[in-house]
């Protein structure tokens, strides 16, 4: 039996049928350097920025220097349950960046991770640790009120007609039996957790769970608890949502010598989870219109929301979090991708003192997460990115107004190639139209494979030395996610291979696009 040692194969089979397979050697600002047939480096201009996580470029001269002085200093990675002051200094950095951004001086706790699949997984772990406790708490004050109407009716109160229906017996002590098993059934009840539609959280256990796109999701659902997933830009449809699982908890009060029974409502929302631009959705912002109707509505219900910012944070949309731009707040952020420098592995959790639980962190923990390393390059990043009063983010502004005007001139002559162009600051997507009916065969049969965005991605990385890719659960939809250093020259070179790409789809030329 031969082993041939290939890591996916069909992952590999399928990158070379669609002109994707290639070696990427070297990296530096938006530029990707990958091997030649003749084994000479060919740049390659990188508008895919490891899906947002490169806002200030591959291999940034600052970030690499401190890489490079850390591990010349060999910090310690694995120094677990000891003091960790540099991740400390993160965690009291974004609380600053925070309270000014959003006005809410908090504070949050930080809980640190490796990725942004994982630091969902956290917040959403703690909104059930909270969730839980609290249920708790409220039967553990059901079961005082019980104690108090006992001696109540010791002292000659009487049952009310509504107490003594429930009590099958009659007698008080076949009411609090009942009330007891009805209140820990429904309590045991799993937590409903809520999702946009389009949403992306992850591929892990849990956060598959909160994602949309069904391909991903369906194969994994008996796995973990499932999420209820609601329209997004639809308030109504998520207050009916949370409408439909209210539960409530059945108490007892004693008033004018009578045992009533009362209502509490039970908490059984664990949490509705978001992004403020929904990246591998087809790079769709939420406006602030749905923000405050949705910010409204999950504090009636006390629903936490938890912001995933993990493509759209770390300044991508012109701001250092895109969901203050519409006025959310979140009562859990999850940072990633950025902040790491482009070069670590690191991911936080943040969470709202109004709903931290001491104690998750012995609960929760990930072995690599916290370290040294990952965490100063952090701090370095968050330095860089705030320096000069925030002028990063003011060029990520201008710099993505620039290349989304660039799309719409590309849209405005392409109307019959391209259904939109959309996004924020250097989070954009340019939408493709459906080829199913192309007279070409080839288009035709990508198109209903959904893997015309992919094959488009192959035209751009071999005949324009462009490297895009599009959004997951959006395969129509190329994003564009480059570095704030992104230059002129670079703007007009993706400016034009995109035309060059609806040229030959306006032509339904289906063979130049697979040529190689």
């Amino acid at each position: 039996m031969t082993i041939t040692g290939l890591a996916e194969p069909f992952l590999r089979a399928q990158l070379e049928s669609l002109g994707l397979a290639v070696e990427y050697v070297r990296a530096e600002g938006d530029t990707l350097y990958r091997r030649g047939d003749d084994g000479r480096e060919l740049p390659v201009l990188d508008l895919v920025g490891g899906f947002g996580a490169t806002i200030l470029g591959h291999n940034h001269p600052e970030i690499l220097a401190l890489a490079q002085e850390l591990l010349s200093a060999r910090v310690p990675v694995h120094a677990q349950f000891s003091l960790h002051p540099y991740a400390e200094t993160v965690a009291r950095r974004l609380n600053e960046i925070l309270h000014r951004d959003t006005g809410d001086p908090g504070p949050y706790t930080a809980v640190f991770a490796n990725s942004g699949a994982e630091a969902v997984e956290a917040a959403v772990k703690h909104a059930e640790l909270d969730r839980g406790l609290k249920a708790a708490e409220l039967l553990a004050r059901i079961d005082e009120e019980t104690d108090r109407a006992r001696r109540a009716v010791r002292d000659g109160a009487v049952l009310s007609a509504a107490a003594r229906r429930l009590a099958d017996g009659g007698d008080f002590e076949s009411l609090a039996a009942a009330l007891t098993a009805a209140n820990r059934a429904r309590a045991e009840e799993p937590p409903v957790l809520l999702a946009l539609t389009g949403g992306f959280h992850g591929k892990l256990v849990g956060s598959v769970q909160l994602t949309h796109n069904p391909v991903v999701r369906e194969p994994f659902r008996a796995l973990a608890a499932p999420c209820r997933f609601v329209p997004a830009e639809d308030p109504a449809a998520l207050a009916a949502a949370i409408a439909e699982e209210h539960r409530t908890a059945l108490g007892l009060t004693v008033s004018d010598g009578t045992v009533d029974l009362a209502e509490h409502r039970l908490p059984r929302l664990c949490a509705l989870v978001l992004e403020p631009v929904q990246g591998e959705g087809g790079v769709r912002p939420l406006t602030a219109g749905y923000a405050r109707e949705l910010q409204r509505i999950c504090a009636e219900a006390d629903c936490p929301i938890v912001v995933d910012e993990v493509q759209s944070g770390m300044g991508r949309t012109g701001s250092f979090l895109a969901s203050s731009a519409i006025g959310l707040r979140g009562d859990y952020y999850v940072l990633a991708k950025s902040l790491g420098g482009g070069l670590a592995k690191a991911a936080v959790m943040l969470v709202h003192h109004r709903r931290h639980r001491p104690g998750f962190e012995l609960l929760h923990s990930s072995t690599f997460a916290k370290d040294a390393f990952s965490t100063l390059i952090a701090a370095r990043t968050l330095d860089l990115l705030e320096a000069d009063g925030g002028a990063r983010y003011r060029q990520a502004a201008e710099r993505g107004e620039r290349i989304l005007a660039r799309l719409e001139g590309i849209r405005d002559d392409f109307k019959d190639v391209v259904a939109d162009v959309r996004g924020r600051g250097l989070m954009l997507g340019l939408e493709l139209r459906d080829q199913g009916d192309s007279t070409s065969p080839a288009l035709r049969e990508l198109s209903r494979a959904g893997v015309l965005g992919y094959a488009a991605a192959g035209y751009l990385l071999h005949a324009h030395a462009l490297r895009v890719f599009p959004t997951a659960s959006a395969t129509t939809t190329l994003r564009i996610e480059p570095s704030v250093h992104i230059t002129d020259p670079q703007i007009a070179q993706a400016e034009s291979g995109l035309r060059a790409l609806c040229d030959l789809l306006r032509t339904q030329d289906g063979d130049r696009l697979l040529a190689r």
